[in-house]
Formats: C-alpha cells, sequence, structure tokens
C-alpha cells in the first residue's frame, strides 16, 4: 500500500504517526490527571497505612497509624481485625513502604545493569594481562 502510492503513501504514514503520538500524549496527561485529582481525593492527615505484609491470599497484616497511636490490624477478604497496639517508639525507622520513589528504583536498576556490563569487560582485561 505504502510503495505502490510512491509519495502520498510516506505523507499518510507520517500524519497516521502524528495522530498516534498526539493520541498517546492525551492519554498520558489524562491519565496524570485523574491520578491527581484522586490522590488530592484521599489525602488523610489522622490515617496512614505504614506497613502492609502479605500472610496468604486475599489476607494481610498492616500496621496503620490513627492519630497518634500506632495499630496492628488484620485484613481479610471480608473482615478487618484489630490485633493490638504498638507504641511508636517500638517501630523501626524506614518502615514505610513508600521509602523509594520510581525514580530512585530506576536509577538503582540502571546502576547494576551498567556494573553488570562493565563486569565482563573488566575480566577480560585481567585475561589478557
Amino acid at each position: 500500500m505504502l510503495l505502490t502510492a510512491g509519495g502520498a503513501g510516506y505523507a499518510q504514514f507520517i500524519t497516521v504517526l502524528l495522530i498516534f503520538v498526539a493520541v498517546l500524549g492525551v492519554t498520558a496527561w489524562t491519565t496524570r490527571w485523574i491520578a491527581n485529582y484522586q490522590k488530592q481525593q484521599y489525602v488523610n492527615e489522622n490515617i496512614e497505612v505504614i506497613e502492609t505484609t502479605r500472610i496468604a491470599n486475599n489476607k494481610y497484616i498492616q500496621i496503620i497509624r490513627a492519630g497518634e497511636k500506632y495499630m496492628v490490624i488484620a485484613v481479610c477478604k471480608d473482615t478487618v481485625t484489630m490485633l493490638g497496639e504498638i507504641p511508636g517508639e517500638q517501630l523501626k525507622e524506614g518502615s514505610s513502604g513508600q521509602g523509594f520513589s520510581f525514580r530512585e528504583l530506576l536509577d538503582k536498576a540502571a546502576l547494576k545493569t551498567k556494573a553488570a556490563r562493565e563486569e565482563p569487560k573488566e575480566n577480560q582485561m585481567h585475561d589478557e594481562k
């Protein structure tokens, strides 16, 4: 189809490509806008999930902060059960699941990949000596 039409085929291809990129851009912008809107709807100053651990399918243990108290709860498919309270001093620093941003994790992965690529080169240099 593109080959038979000559220059018109290339123009049509470029037009379709630009429309596709524009639709992707609008979709990305809309997704970010909706995510920010929903984030603002759920901003709580008094309730925060500190840490979550999965113990079975659809069963979790969570440490939550409600006001100034820290509580341990069991969350199942149909129930939520309070297991007890924990003094804030007993919690370890950095226990929040939100310790790393996506950018930090991506940078760490890139450094590991780069180090893995450079390691065989260094081994080859040692072998040649």
